[in-house]
C-alpha cells in the first residue's frame, strides 16, 4: 500500500484538527473572508472533510477529493451525519497530481490543504499546483497549505528523540538542505516536504498564481499550552473574543511565519 494511504488509513486527522483547533480556526477565518459570496469550491486533498463541511454549511457547492479512500468515506459519512450531503457535488478518491475527472476552469475557488506536505519531489509539487490552476476558473481564489522548514528545525531541536533522524546534527543538516523528512521510526508521520518560506511565493507565481497573502496558521498563539488557553477563557467570553481577534489579525504578520508549523498561501488564478 502507498505509505501515505497506509498512514492516513488509520490516523485520526479529524481528531488532529480538534486537538489543534487554532490552525483550523485561523485557516477557516481567512478562507471565508477571501471566498466569493457563493459558488463551487474544490476541496482537494480534503482529508475527512472538516473544512468542506464548514463551507457546505455556509452554502457553497463542494466537490471533495482525497488520495486515501478511507478519508473520503469518513468525509461522506460526516456530510450525511450533518445533513449536508445535498451541498456536495461528489466525493472522489483522487491524486492531487491528476485531477483528470474535472474539466478545465470548473471551480470558482479551490483548497489544497494537505497534498504539498507529502510531495517530496519538485516535479510532483509542480504537477499538483498545475492541476489546481487548470481546474480553477480565471480569477478564482486558491488556498494552499505548506509546512515551514524553519519551524520544523525548531521542533527537531526541542524534541529530537521524537523526530529521528533529526536527533543528530547530520540528520538536521541534511533536512535543512533538502526540506525532505522521512521518519526513522516505523508508523510515524509519513514522508514530508517542508518549504523555505521565501520559496513559497515564487513557486506559486511561477505556476501562474497572483499572490494575495501568506498566512501563519499558528499565528502568535501556536505555542500556547492548555493552561494558558484556560487562563484567557476564564477572563470571560468578551475578553477571550478580543484575544482571538488579535490572534487572527497577527496571523497576517509576515514576521511570525517562521514560528508557524503550517502556512496558508492565498492567491488567484491569473
Amino acid at each position: 500500500m502507498n505509505p501515505i494511504i497506509s498512514y492516513y488509513h488509520t490516523f485520526d486527522e479529524w481528531g488532529r484538527l480538534d486537538r489543534e483547533p487554532l490552525e483550523f480556526q485561523v485557516n477557516l477565518h481567512h478562507i471565508v473572508r477571501n471566498l466569493p459570496s457563493e459558488g463551487s469550491v474544490l476541496d482537494n486533498g480534503a482529508g475527512p472533510g472538516k473544512y468542506a463541511l464548514e463551507l457546505a454549511r455556509r452554502g457553497y457547492r463542494i466537490t471533495l477529493t482525497d488520495l486515501t479512500p478511507r478519508m473520503v468515506e469518513i468525509a461522506e459519512q460526516k456530510a450525511q451525519e450533518h445533513g449536508l450531503t445535498d451541498r456536495f457535488d461528489g466525493f472522489y478518491t483522487a491524486d492531487a497530481r491528476d485531477l483528470g475527472s474535472f474539466a478545465d476552469k470548473t471551480f470558482d475557488a479551490a483548497l489544497m490543504l494537505g497534498p504539498l506536505y507529502h510531495l517530496q519531489q519538485e516535479a510532483d509539487r509542480a504537477k499538483a499546483v498545475e492541476e489546481l490552476y487548470r481546474v480553477t476558473k480565471p480569477g478564482g481564489v486558491v488556498f494552499v497549505a505548506m509546512m515551514s522548514r524553519t519551524r520544523f528545525l525548531t521542533t527537531s531541536l526541542m524534541y529530537p528523540e521524537h523526530w529521528k533522524p533529526n536527533h543528530t546534527i547530520d540528520g538536521i543538516c541534511g533536512f535543512m538542505e533538502t526540506g525532505i523528512f522521512n521518519h526513522s521510526d516505523p508508523g510515524r508521520f509519513t514522508g514530508a516536504y517542508y518549504f523555505h518560506i521565501d520559496e513559497i511565493i515564487p513557486f506559486m507565481e511561477k505556476h501562474g498564481f497572483k499572490t494575495e497573502k501568506l498566512i501563519g496558521s499558528g499565528s502568535i498563539a501556536g505555542a500556547m499550552i492548555q493552561e494558558q488557553w484556560d487562563y484567557w477563557k476564564r477572563r470571560g467570553d468578551e475578553e477571550f473574543r478580543q484575544m482571538m481577534q488579535l490572534v487572527l489579525k497577527e496571523s497576517e504578520n509576515p514576521y511570525i511565519l517562521g514560528t508557524s508549523s503550517h502556512l496558508l498561501y492565498i492567491g488567484r488564478k491569473g
